[in-house]
């Protein structure tokens, strides 16, 4: 029986890791883990943040998918969306507020907050 999500995994194009860092890392507040040994060569970068990992991995002739995405859960989506002004908040999820963002390779990220009753 599955019992949660461990990781989920997005591609990118190889070469684009420092500018992964700077959005996971720095703008979103992720924590870069180490990728195990004998996955480091492959490049790619993993990041952990409050129950979540999402690992980044290379591939040759990369398209980011137009509607596939992962749902990041977040404390306050307010305080992250002051990162991105140019997203905005919407309340069409009965019990969340939501927004989307891409990242710098165009992969798409909803990030998401259950709204307190």
């Amino acid at each position: 029986m599955i019992t949660g999500i461990h990781h989920v995994q997005l591609a990118v194009p190889p070469g684009r890791e420092d500018e992964l860092r700077a959005f996971y890392r720095d703008r979103l507040g992720l924590t870069e883990i180490p990728k195990p040994a004998g996955l480091a060569g492959r490049g790619g970068v993993w990041f952990r943040g409050e129950g979540a990992e999402l690992h980044l991995g290379v591939e040759e002739g990369f398209r980011p998918a137009r509607k596939a995405h992962p749902a990041l859960l977040v404390r306050d989506l307010a305080e992250v969306l002051a990162r991105f002004p140019e997203c905005e908040i919407d309340r069409l999820l009965p019990g969340y507020v939501r927004s989307y963002i891409h990242d710098p390779v165009g992969n798409r990220l909803e990030l998401i907050q259950p709204v307190s009753r």
